[in-house]
């Protein structure tokens, strides 16, 4: 029966389309050649990883420069990945898509690390002991992988330390300066003060003050949290239609309950974004405070290792501190949509 096959005929509300749903039905259709060149993409960044792999074993090393197999290792394990990708492809019209997407990308990563790879190993144009080559910076990781994992442990845990400090702080003072007139009266000329001075400008002094090291950067990283988080918090509280709350009123809502009901899940976008931000804020304040003031650390162990021009241990520890803020911010995206999908509805 058509009223069946149709929502409106049946009384039901037709059903939504999905973001993916509506890209598909979005993009023109393609030829068979416009299909094959973009498998052809998806493939680029598995012959690039083959170019970086003759670069790094048939290419000539400069007189005096040696290279092992733990960067040959590397790559075969990158083009693997890749590798499974491209496969998945074949499975699913939104792992093509993505595949499709991220390819470009690959591709460029794999020729960037051949020309890092022969600027430094191959013709020495980065000159030593400043630019390793990438094996160097591999084999110095793997020979000193457990003292790295401990510095990167310590650095998280200083992080996140101050992190969800400064977050709570923040969202107290960004709820209360939101709600409440009288409260905004006395605090917004401190975050004014304090949002036009970098939190790391108080190192110094809060080193001095502080009782210990640690505590010192935990204060450094979540005043700048708080900042974030406060404004974030307060604009988007005050951005709020007066209705909702006259409504929630009439409702027999009072109180305290309004903030619970209203304010906080009104304002959760702008929340999280300023934790997004509080964390690009608390990445830096990391680095500055170890480097400076605690004792063990990413930040600290680079500074350590530069003195000792082991430029090799260094450069590893850059490469840590990348990808474990890369897999935090990630991490802190994944629940940012996950709290907002309601907004993709």
């Amino acid at each position: 029966m058509p009223g069946h096959e149709n929502g409106h005929a049946s009384g039901m509300p037709p059903r939504r389309l999905t973001r993916d749903e509506l890209a598909i039905l979005e993009s023109r259709p393609k030829t068979k050649f416009q299909k094959f060149l973009d498998y052809v993409v998806c493939f680029l960044p598995v012959v690039a990883g083959g170019v970086a792999l003759w670069e790094y074993n048939c290419l000539p090393d400069l007189q005096g420069n040696t290279h092992g197999n733990d960067y040959n290792w590397f790559i075969l394990v990158l083009m693997g990945l890749v590798l499974i990708g491209f496969l998945a492809s074949f499975c699913g019209r939104r792992a093509f898509r993505w595949m499709r997407y991220k390819a470009p990308f690959y591709t460029f990563v794999f020729l960037a690390l051949a020309g890092y790879d022969w600027l430094t190993l191959k013709t020495g144009g980065l000159p030593l002991p400043y630019f390793p080559w990438l094996d160097q910076m591999l084999e110095a990781a793997i020979a000193d992988w457990g003292y790295l994992m401990d510095c990167a442990k310590n650095s998280l845990i200083l992080l996140f330390t101050g992190y969800f400090i400064g977050v709570g702080a923040g969202l107290v003072t960004g709820i209360a300066c939101g709600y409440n007139r009288n409260v905004n009266y006395w605090i917004e000329p401190f975050t004014r003060l304090l949002g036009a001075i970098p939190s790391t400008t108080w190192l110094p002094v809060v080193m001095v003050l502080a009782a210990t090291l640690f505590r010192g950067s935990v204060f450094i990283i979540a005043l700048g949290v708080w900042y974030s988080v406060t404004i974030a918090t307060k604009t988007g509280i005050t951005n709020i239609d007066p209705a909702y709350f006259e409504a929630a009123r009439t409702l027999g809502v009072k109180g305290m309950r309004l903030v619970g009901t209203i304010a906080v899940p009104s304002a959760l976008p702008n929340i999280l974004q300023g934790m997004t931000q509080g964390m690009s804020t608390a990445c830096v304040a990391l680095m500055v405070a170890e480097m400076i003031g605690v004792e063990s650390g990413l930040g600290w162990y680079i500074t350590w290792q530069k003195s000792w021009a082991r430029y090799g241990n260094m450069y590893a520890a850059v490469v840590a501190i990348c990808v474990i803020f890369v897999l935090v911010n990630t991490l802190l995206g994944a629940i940012r949509h996950y709290m907002l999908r309601w907004q993709e509805r």
